[in-house]
């Protein structure tokens, strides 16, 4: 059977597109290879979440058993105490930690001296070059009930001292106000970049009319930086559940594991420290598959509602 005119068009559309700019995907072959290799290559061994994996047979000769280690997750007593806190510090980082850098942002734009404006952003953007380790070793000293800061002022206050590191009630707010300090100088870069993208005219328009500084924040740069905040949203709730590993590893302990314990540090110790290859992979694909219908379902609202989306 012979191809029609139509494929032969097509392919040969193709192949004027790839000789014309040849150099241009040259330069993205390397990410495409990156991403087949460390991205989609490692997809195969998804498949021993439905195996009793054995090293010594490989993936190919181990036992299938379905969906057993997904359903002994899902009757294990930590189950829902794992869900908890996973989306719970996931929720908490969005309330929290989105609209920080949106704010600083807004800020920083509004500050007419360039000399203020570089050192505020120098100041912000500083704590995202410190390591996760640097990071907590210096809530170890800030916090400690003995000689940390934070409660060397609640005594001084009149305040009794707490020992943040260890009450289970006070985990969630450590982990999250750490990174949004860690991170919103950071990730306010992209929205500065956008407000420099709003046309001046509809300032100078709003000005003429009589609109106040807050007014223009309002019916201005909010609007023209909408479809950035729609964007970073939709890519924020396609990782709520994938809360970091190892600034939760940092900081639990034995004393806030009824707070701390997540879903990816249940992986690291059944999986690495215990040796339960299976049941860790079947966890971390529940995970993943959680997180995929959460970034496709607030794909489609998003589209709906404004008409932005990722695709």
């Amino acid at each position: 059977m012979q191809a029609g005119p139509g494929s032969r068009t097509g392919s040969s559309v193709i192949v004027k597109r790839l000789r014309r700019n040849w150099d241009l995907y040259l330069l993205i072959l390397p990410v495409l290879v990156f991403f087949v290799i460390f991205e989609y290559v490692p997809m195969y061994g998804v498949q021993i979440a439905f195996k009793n994996f054995i090293a010594t047979k490989g993936i190919w000769g181990s036992p299938w058993v379905g969906f057993r280690h997904f359903e002994r997750f899902f009757e294990s007593y930590y189950f829902w105490r794992l869900i908890t806190n996973t989306l719970g510090i996931g929720l908490y980082q969005l309330v929290v930690g989105f609209p920080v850098p949106i704010l600083l942002a807004l800020m920083i734009n509004e500050v007419r001296s360039k000399k203020f404006s570089r050192l505020v952003q120098t100041v912000t953007y500083a704590p995202h070059f410190l390591s996760t380790v640097v990071l907590v070793g210096m809530l170890y000293i800030f916090l400690s009930p003995q000689t940390g800061l934070v409660n060397l002022m609640l005594s001084w206050l009149g305040g009794s001292r707490i020992d943040f590191l260890t009450e289970p009630a006070w985990f969630k707010s450590v982990y999250v106000l750490s990174g949004v300090w860690q991170q919103m100088g950071w990730s306010s870069i992209i929205y500065l970049a956008a407000l420099t993208g709003i046309d001046p005219q509809l300032h100078e328009a709003a000005r003429v009319d009589g609109a106040t500084r807050w007014q223009r924040i309002w019916h201005v740069n909010l609007p023209g930086i909408l479809p950035t905040i729609t964007i970073l949203l939709i890519l924020h709730m396609g990782t709520l559940l994938s809360v970091g590993f190892e600034k939760v590893y940092l900081l639990q302990n034995s004393l806030n594991m009824t707070a701390s314990d997540v879903i990816a540090t249940h992986v690291y110790h059944k999986g690495i420290i215990d040796g339960q290859y299976s049941y860790s992979a079947a966890v971390g694909l529940f995970n993943s598959v959680i997180n995929f219908i959460l970034l496709i379902s607030v794909n489609r609202i998003a589209r709906k509602m404004n008409g932005t989306s990722l695709w």
